[in-house]
């Protein structure tokens, strides 16, 4: 199960760093490093990171929004 795990979750994040230009790619790298942190701690920094990124970018783009 873990090589599976590992391997779709390499995948997914070479998929979403492929697909950049495409929107919704992002949930395809944050889906590939969700499988590949459970088995490998620098991928958890990383999802940790790019969780915190997107929260900060939303909070930024609501406030835009809002203030139109």
């Amino acid at each position: 199960m873990r090589i599976v795990r590992l391997t779709l979750g390499a995948i997914l994040f070479i998929g979403g760093i492929v697909l950049t230009l495409l929107p919704g790619s992002i949930l395809l790298v944050v889906g590939g490093l969700m499988l590949l942190s459970y088995d490998w701690p620098r991928a958890r920094g990383w999802l940790k990171y790019s969780q915190k990124t997107m929260t900060t970018g939303a909070r930024k783009i609501d406030r835009f929004l809002l203030m139109r």
